[in-house]
């Protein structure tokens, strides 16, 4: 019973021109490399197997993962277009991704993306990718100034469970500054920050109060820095709930309602996420294939010595089999 990986991304190898001020497109330079371009800017060095399935099926079987959720690279998720146009990347990319996985559907599992400025198309996109074949949606964790608790997005994930479909939160368009342009921090410091602050947009922002509990949904790179930070906010809501305290319940009421991925990369950390959202709400995540993910996939959760061997067999698999429905 191999491990089940709910975090990795795909780039497919060509796609038709797209809309916008820096559309992304992709410079191939090999039969195994390639660049992501937005307009004439550089954005990242790909492999092939983001978009080759017999190199992604090759890398799943040496590192023991069964089966694995293949998701959008969040640079294509295009929330800064008009709707419309929104809509129809992810119509493209939507349909593309379902190519990447068809040699392998018992182990290749799609998720899409949707136009989420728009919940009406964001709704139309969902359950057309549904009929399709895809079995899930990733979002990012926010549309611009607007967080998960914006009444659009509120009524997208109340969609979302309605139709009982997992939703995948990453994070994504950080904010470019000289001080965390360097140390690639815009990754080392704003992914974490962006995940933690996306989790407290649901908490805070009364989300988990209006939406039914039957949501699931599950937040990447360990949910961010939420874990460390949980009783500073557990602390605020009580000391200040004339500021924070638009949720119904104090924070930790509220851990039993999403998952994280468990690519922390440190037993110490993945000891303190266990500890603070319960082992059943863990899953492996690997960020798979881009270079700041985990290979072996689900190594520090394999080598954890605090996990009984019941508990890792919750996070690499059984819990991913709920989340995933």
């Amino acid at each position: 019973m191999g491990i089940i990986d709910v975090h990795t991304h795909y780039v497919p190898q060509s796609w038709p021109s797209l809309p916008g001020d820096e559309p992304p497109w992709l410079r191939v330079e090999s039969a195994s490399e390639a660049m992501i371009m937005m307009g004439t800017r550089e954005f990242r060095r790909i492999q092939s197997n983001c978009w080759d399935a017999s190199l992604r099926l090759a890398d799943m079987d040496a590192d023991g993962v069964d089966a694995q959720v293949v998701s959008p690279t969040p640079a294509f998720f295009s929330y800064g277009l008009p709707a419309a146009e929104a809509a129809g990347v992810a119509r493209i990319f939507n349909d593309l991704a379902l190519e990447i996985v068809a040699p392998a559907p018992d182990r290749l599992i799609p998720f899409c993306q949707v136009p989420l400025q728009d919940p009406d198309e964001a709704c139309r996109e969902l359950e057309r990718s549904l009929a399709n074949g895809h079995r899930g949606v990733e979002i990012g964790n926010h549309v611009g100034d607007l967080d998960l608790d914006s009444e659009g997005v509120v009524t997208f994930l109340q969609h979302a469970a309605s139709l009982d479909v997992p939703v995948f939160v990453h994070p994504w368009d950080m904010a470019s500054t000289p001080r965390n342009d360097r140390w690639m921090a815009q990754w080392l410091t704003g992914m974490p920050a962006e995940t933690h602050l996306s989790v407290l947009a649901l908490i805070l922002g009364g989300v988990f109060d209006r939406i039914d509990s039957s949501l699931r949904i599950c937040f990447a790179h360990g949910g961010g820095s939420f874990a460390f930070w949980l009783g500073r906010t557990e602390n605020a809501w009580h000391q200040r709930h004339d500021v924070i305290g638009t949720s119904e319940f104090p924070p930790s009421h509220y851990l039993g309602r999403f998952y994280v991925d468990s690519v922390v990369f440190d037993e110490r950390a993945l000891r303190l996420l266990v500890d603070t959202v319960g082992v059943e709400r863990v899953v492996v995540g690997s960020d798979y294939p881009y270079p700041l993910g985990e290979r072996p996939v689900g190594e520090v959760v394999t080598k954890s010595g605090f996990l009984s061997e019941d508990q890792r067999a919750l996070i690499q698999r059984g819990n991913a089999l709920r989340f995933l429905g």
